[in-house]
C-alpha cells in the first residue's frame, strides 16, 4: 500500500525537522575558536532553514510560489553539504566520519527537492 500524498508531506517535514536537529548538534560539537564560531554560525542559517522554507512551500500562494521555496530550501541544503564536507575534510569534529549519514541524508533531501521542483515545473502548465 502506498502512503497517502499527506502522509509523505509530513513524512518530507519530520526528515527536514530531524536533519536541522542533526545540524544543530553538529554545530555544538564544533569548536568555539574562530573557525570553528565561523562555519557554526553559517551552517546554523543554511542547515536548520530547509526545513520552515519547506513549511512555507506548504503554503504557497501559487505555484510560482511554491517552486520559488523549494528552490530556497534546495539552495539551502546545497550550501549545508558543503560546509558540512569542509567540516568533516578539516577533521573540525572529534570523529569526521560519523558524518557520512548526515551527508548521505543531505543528498537525499537534495534528490527529493530536485525531483519535486521538476515535477512542479512540469506540470506548470496544467491544472492543480
Amino acid at each position: 500500500m502506498t502512503k497517502g500524498r499527506a502522509e509523505r508531506k509530513y513524512d518530507l517535514e519530520n526528515r527536514l525537522v530531524e536533519f536541522a536537529v542533526r545540524i544543530i548538534d553538529v554545530v555544538n560539537a564544533l569548536s568555539k575558536a574562530r573557525t570553528g564560531s565561523h562555519i557554526a554560525d553559517q551552517l546554523i542559517r543554511c542547515g536548520t532553514s530547509p526545513a520552515a522554507n519547506y513549511g512555507e512551500a506548504q503554503a504557497a500562494e501559487s505555484r510560482n510560489d511554491f517552486v520559488h521555496k523549494m528552490k530556497v530550501a534546495l539552495k539551502e541544503l546545497r550550501e549545508t553539504r558543503v560546509w558540512l564536507l569542509i567540516i568533516q575534510r578539516c577533521a573540525l569534529v572529534k570523529t569526521p566520519d560519523k558524518l557520512d549519514p548526515l551527508l548521505g541524508e543531505c543528498d537525499e533531501l537534495i534528490a527529493i527537492f530536485v525531483a519535486s521542483i521538476g515535477t512542479a515545473l512540469k506540470n506548470k502548465g496544467k491544472s492543480p
